[in-house]
C-alpha cells in the first residue's frame, strides 16, 4: 500500500478539514481504528497501524482533521506500506536527502530545531529522534525521519510568532 502525503491538503484518502467521522468512513480498508475523544481537551485522533506504519487522524479542535500524522515502522521491522512525498519514500530515504529535495521543490526546510524541522507553508513536520538503536548521521541524529505530520498551510505558523 502507498500513503502520498499531500501537503498541505492530507493523506489521501483523508483530507485535513474533514470531520473524524468523514475520516473514518473514507478508509474502510484500514481496518478498526483506536479512536480517542477527549471532550475536557476538545480533541480527538483515530489510529490505524498499516503493516507496521502507525497513523494518526488528529481533529485538534474535537471535531475536524487538522493534521495527519504517520510513523516509521521501528527498529528492525520493515513494511510493504511506503509513505511517499512526491516520490520519495519517507522512512527510508535519509533525512538529508529527502530535505535537500524538499528545497529542490522550491519550498523552505527549517532545520533550526534538528529533531523537529518543518516545512512551514506546505506544511509538513518531521521527527528525527528515537531511543531506538539506529543509524546516526555525524551530528548524532537519526539517519532517517522517525515520522511525518500533514497540517495544514498555517499549521507551524507558532513557530515564527515574535515573542513579546
Amino acid at each position: 500500500m502507498d500513503l502520498v502525503l499531500d501537503p498541505p491538503r492530507g493523506v489521501a484518502p483523508i483530507l485535513l478539514g474533514t470531520t473524524l467521522d468523514e475520516a473514518l468512513t473514507a478508509v474502510p480498508d484500514w481496518g478498526e481504528p483506536r479512536v480517542l475523544r477527549r471532550p475536557s481537551r476538545d480533541s480527538a485522533k483515530a489510529s490505524w497501524t498499516l503493516d507496521h506504519v502507525g497513523v494518526q487522524a488528529l481533529a485538534e479542535d474535537g471535531t475536524h482533521v487538522t493534521a495527519i500524522e504517520l510513523w516509521w515502522p521501528g527498529e528492525g521491522r520493515t513494511s510493504g506500506t511506503r509513505v511517499l512525498l512526491d516520490g520519495d519514500e519517507v522512512f527510508t530515504t535519509p533525512a538529508e536527502e529527502l530535505f535537500r529535495r524538499a528545497a529542490d521543490r522550491g519550498w523552505t526546510v527549517d532545520t533550526s530545531h534538528p529533531e523537529y524541522p518543518v516545512v512551514p507553508g506546505v506544511s509538513l513536520g518531521f521527527t528525527r529522534q528515537t531511543s531506538q538503536e539506529v543509524e546516526r548521521d555525524a551530528g548524532g541524529l537519526p539517519k532517517y525521519v522517525t515520522s511525518v505530520l500533514v497540517g495544514g498551510e498555517n499549521y507551524y505558523d507558532y513557530r515564527y510568532e515574535r515573542q513579546g
